[in-house]
């Protein structure tokens, strides 16, 4: 399938949440009225911050298309829920519900025809609009370009508001339909109507997990719609990993959007199991601001400009190839287009570490570039930055060599992920036909894996450390340690034992596992780099572990970090920058440098999902996990994909059984085209498995050694014992 014209997704058009100083309106773009709801309070109306810090309650469901989203705030001692119908079109209903009086503004107005307590006539972005509500509401003092009403009932309001020649009758009031029948809208009840039915197609059509998983699907999705923003001097809609980071105005540390290098990739992933589009769209957002060497910059924002000194983690080509290995079941329905619209800008960042940040030994290290009129580049404090680690005890003793512009600390996850990097982009330019470039890229993981495991392996202590320029090894242990699996450097012997070693309670084991620096390092203190949780090293210490098929520490470690994820969002609604390593305590405070939805969070939910279904390079793989569990609605090329684990585990593509199989069963390396059904079982149990023609699914009897099977369209084909995967 060829997807290399298909806009990006979504496109700056229609009514949605994107601007990014509220959560509490819309706006219709890219010219037109923005809406924002808010409570009247003893000095006025209330309709400025709320954010995680600040009234912000919960985020409810949000479309990708901003075709129905909800949220509930909290200010003046009231609570005010709001429901939006929006999406592409000129339309937008609303429905605001609130224990207090309610404050309607309409604003970026050329002009304002007042006609009635329930309607009014607007002017913006060329077009005529009318406001029609529900509630009869007066007019207050406001800016000069904005409707400001408020509504002194405690009556809930709704609010349609659309071009003048499509909407209501002025003066018609909106009355409220709870659930209307289909084909009941009218000019009344029409913005209950709408709202009810995105409400429902929502509900069919997003991602859906329940039991084991919880409402894990759920809290990712949140976490990535609600973070899509429109940044008007640039014309783009762009996905920070969080959008109170980026805005000052709601206490950010930017103007009104900044990117960041790894965070955007791994949103872009977890992205990728709510809708393709949209996640490739994601992907390619910071890839534009590369240097001319290739360097993909830390951050780039609006009043900050780009970090020219530095770059983040080479992370680009592991989520790209893995979220395009999730989009089908086969090379024939996946997203090539991400690969295509990609690959290029990925491989000169590749290919731009090995020039620009050799350090001790030939080994890579973290660094930074001295850049004119900028004093605190090529400092020790920017190549921390350049690690995403900004204050991890693994840097405390490390200095800043000017001779190589690198630390003098050759860094076990920096040569791992540029290996695993190396890795996967030699895959992609072979599903693109670049052999030559493949053939390189191949050679140079090799080599760099028998370099990086002999010098970064430490006989004394029986594990991979960092080295230092003195040829020693550095006693600190953070889960980067494990990046050396993901990065294929031990064999599997030696992968196994250095896993459960490092996974022993007092380093990086426990029920909150995997802190951000071992506990019995000296330097842990629990809090941010110094000891937090945090998904993205999560996700990148599991995808070793995966590797090496290390199921029996894997597995109790995805489970709890999933707790850890469910409790959180649970308790407070936030999918979180970073989560507590120790009991009891509360990151929600701005002190504690948490911040409440942040995109990459979702990784967590993520991992868990890759228990029951997992896209891995040779085909996928599907398990039971333990406990009953539901994965719905995944995004493939070939529709909507469903895994449900009870007493049976079945997988079913757009309603139809692929597999049904005894929970003691895995299948591994499942391919599926329109002519073949390939793949590897094992465990013990009974497998259906159904054929691509649709005929009745033919038995795989499990038990022993793995058995390969492949079926054709009408079922024929053969089982033999085969080697595990």
């Amino acid at each position: 399938m060829n997807e290399g014209r298909r806009a990006v997704t979504p496109a700056p058009t229609g009514w949605n949440t994107w601007d990014v100083r509220t959560h509490t309106g819309m706006n219709r773009l890219p010219h037109g009225p923005r809406v924002r709801f808010g409570v009247l309070g003893p000095e006025g109306p209330v309709l400025d911050g709320f954010t995680w810090r600040d009234g912000l309650e919960r985020l409810g469901p949000h479309t990708v298309d901003g075709s129905y989203a909800e949220v509930t705030v909290r200010a003046g001692g009231h609570r005010l829920r709001l429901e939006f119908a929006g999406g592409p079109g000129d339309v937008l209903d609303a429905l605001a519900e609130s224990t207090g009086a309610i404050v309607l503004s309409v604003e970026g107005l050329d002009d304002i025809e007042q006609q009635t307590d329930l309607a009014a006539t607007v002017g913006a972005g060329g077009i005529r609009w009318t406001v029609v509500t529900s509630t009869p509401g007066r007019r207050i003092e406001g800016p000069a370009t904005a409707l400001v009403l408020a509504f002194d009932t405690e009556a809930d309001v709704d609010l349609r508001i659309a071009p003048a020649a499509s909407a209501p009758r002025r003066g018609a009031a909106l009355h409220r339909c709870a659930a209307p029948p289909r084909g009941a809208a009218s000019h009344n009840g029409a913005a209950a109507e709408r709202r009810h039915r995105a409400a429902r197609a929502a509900e069919r059509t997003s991602l859906r997990s329940s039991g084991w998983l919880g409402d894990a699907a759920d809290a990712l999705t949140r976490a990535v719609t609600w973070n899509t923003v429109y940044a008007p001097d640039i014309g783009r809609v762009l996905t920070p990993t969080s959008r109170d980071f980026v805005c000052a105005e709601r206490k950010g540390f930017y103007g009104t959007w900044a990117l960041h290098a790894w965070d955007t990739f791994f949103t872009g992933l977890t992205a990728s199991a709510v809708d393709r589009d949209y996640a490739r769209g994601i992907f390619r957002q910071i890839l534009p601001y590369a240097d001319e060497a290739g360097m993909i910059p830390n951050r780039v924002s609006d009043d900050r400009g780009r970090t020219g000194d530095r770059s983040q983690p080479p992370v680009g080509a592991l989520t790209v190839y893995q979220a395009y290995l999730a989009g089908g079941l086969s090379p024939g329905t996946r997203d090539t287009a991400l690969l295509d619209t990609t690959f290029p800008a990925l491989l000169a960042w590749h290919d731009w570490w090995p020039r620009a940040r050799r350090g001790p030994h030939g080994l890579l290290a973290w660094g930074s570039d001295p850049v004119a009129g900028d004093p605190a580049s090529a400092t020790l404090d920017r190549a921390r930055r350049e690690s995403g680690l900004d204050d991890s005890p693994m840097y405390d003793e490390a200095r800043y060599d000017p001779a190589t512009r690198t630390m003098d600390l050759a860094d076990v996850g920096l040569n791992a992920l540029h290996i695993a990097d190396a890795e996967a982009l030699a895959d992609i330019a072979g599903l693109l036909g670049e052999r030559t470039t493949a053939d390189r890229l191949h050679a140079e993981a090799a080599a760099a894996g028998a370099a990086a495991d002999r010098l970064l392996w430490d006989d004394e202590r029986g594990g991979y450390r960092n080295l230092t320029s003195a040829g020693t090894h550095d006693p600190h242990v953070s889960p980067t340690m494990l990046y050396a699996l993901l990065g294929g450097l031990p064999d599997p012997d030696r992968a196994a034992t250095t896993a459960a070693d490092l996974l022993r309670p007092e380093v990086l084991g426990g029920v909150r596992p995997l802190p951000s620096v071992a506990r019995d390092d000296p330097g842990f203190a629990a809090t941010y780099w110094r000891g937090r949780i945090w998904a993205p090293m999560a996700y990148l210490a599991v995808r070793g572990l995966r590797r090496y098929g290390l199921t029996g520490l894997c597995r109790p470690v995805v489970g709890d970090l999933l707790r850890l994820f469910l409790h959180e969002w649970h308790e407070h609604g936030h999918v979180r920058e970073n989560y507590p390593a120790v009991d009891g305590e509360n990151l929600t405070s701005f002190r504690k440098r948490s911040d409440g939805l942040m995109a990459w969070g979702g990784l967590l939910a993520y991992l868990a999902f890759g228990e029951l279904a997992d896209a891995r390079p040779d085909g996928w793989r599907f398990a039971h996990p333990g406990e009953p569990a539901e994965l719905c609605n995944l995004p493939l090329g070939e529709g909507r994909l469903d895994v449900r684990a009870a007493d049976r585990l079945t997988v079913r593509l757009e309603g139809r059984v692929l597999l049904d199989m005894a929970p003691g069963v895995v299948v591994r390396g499942y391919r599926r085209t329109a002519r073949c059904v390939t793949g590897t079982a094992e465990g013990v149990g009974d497998l259906l498995v159904t054929p691509p023609g649709g005929g009745p699914p033919v038995p795989v009897d499990v038990g022993g050694a793995p058995r390969s099977f492949a079926f054709g369209p009408h079922g024929a084909g053969d089982v033999q014992e085969g080697s595990g995967v």
